[in-house]
């Protein structure tokens, strides 16, 4: 199992931030995100910036971009921008919380993506000297476009004429009991791709070794902390509603979310899960994050 080799060959020393690249208040208050008071939730878009000693800065899901927040006509679809409420603050993009933490855009040298939505690819364009990595059944899935639900996910204005892709068939390894792990090139082997399909075709999970552990960035593969919970899992009606609404595959999302579940419920001491949109994971990780 790669979880193994890496345990006993960890060579690379990384240092992983988590940044909030996004603010999106949709109205439905607790609701949707469990803990707001008034009428409008709070979710973010929880990036990741490692360090790596060779291989420079890594991204992992971009939010929104720079040009998603000041022409958002343009490159966000209408009805997700009202449905959303997405909030246009530039200094939540990640370039901008890259740049205050002192580097340069021209040093990441990697994306990896979880998936193509609208909210975690948008900063693509403020990174175009970056590998993009991510599975390549969702580069197919996204370029089709084949239904309303697509189009309106997938906005070719965000990515359209951005070079530097690799697409990976789900084929390697295992990590924890999930298949078709895949080292990504170019990067350290503690990074890996882990398919979580069911949101969509293509969607995928980060996990990442570290000292003490490892983190797996569930992407959206879940929208609420409280999905995680083997006995009585749970989530809010509004974000119980959204997943229904974006899956590609609910049967598929349903047992991928099982699995993650048992993985959890098994593993807990040795992986920390967290996934896209919800505040609270992302303040476990810095509660001086700014949330929106």
């Amino acid at each position: 199992m790669i979880k193994q080799a890496i345990k006993h060959e960890r060579e690379e020393n990384m240092k992983v931030h988590h940044l909030n690249c996004g603010c999106m208040c949709p109205v439905g208050g607790a609701l949707f995100d469990g803990f707001s008071k008034g009428i409008f939730a709070h979710l973010v878009c929880h990036c990741l910036l490692i360090e790596t000693d060779r291989d420079g800065l890594v991204l992992v899901d971009t939010g929104f971009g720079r040009d998603d927040v000041r022409q958002p006509e343009k490159r966000l679809s209408g009805f997700f921008r009202v449905l959303n409420n997405i909030q246009r603050r530039e200094a939540l993009t990640a370039r901008s919380r890259i740049e205050a933490l002192g580097f340069r855009a021209e040093d990441v040298r990697h994306i990896i993506l979880t998936h193509l939505d609208f909210d975690h690819a948008g900063g693509l364009t403020d990174f175009p000297g970056a590998q993009i990595h991510l599975l390549q059944t969702e580069i197919n899935t996204a370029e089709q476009r084949h239904s309303w639900l697509a189009r309106e996910r997938y906005r070719p204005g965000q990515w359209s004429g951005i070079s530097g892709w690799t697409g990976y068939k789900p084929q390697g390894e295992t990590w924890y009991g999930f298949e078709a792990v895949t080292a990504l090139k170019g990067l350290p082997p503690e990074i890996l791709l882990v398919p979580l399909v069911g949101h969509t075709q293509g969607h995928a999970g980060i996990a990442v070794s570290q000292p003490q552990g490892w983190l797996l960035h569930g992407g959206d593969a879940w929208f609420y902390r409280g999905e995680m919970d083997l006995q009585k899992p749970h989530c809010t009606p509004g974000l119980r509603f959204y997943q229904w609404m974006m899956a590609m595959d609910n049967d598929a999302r349903h047992r991928t979310q099982q699995q993650l579940r048992e993985l959890f419920a098994r593993y807990h001491q040795e992986i920390t899960f967290f996934c896209s949109h919800d505040a609270k994971e992302l303040n476990a990780f810095d509660p001086h994050s700014e949330n929106g």
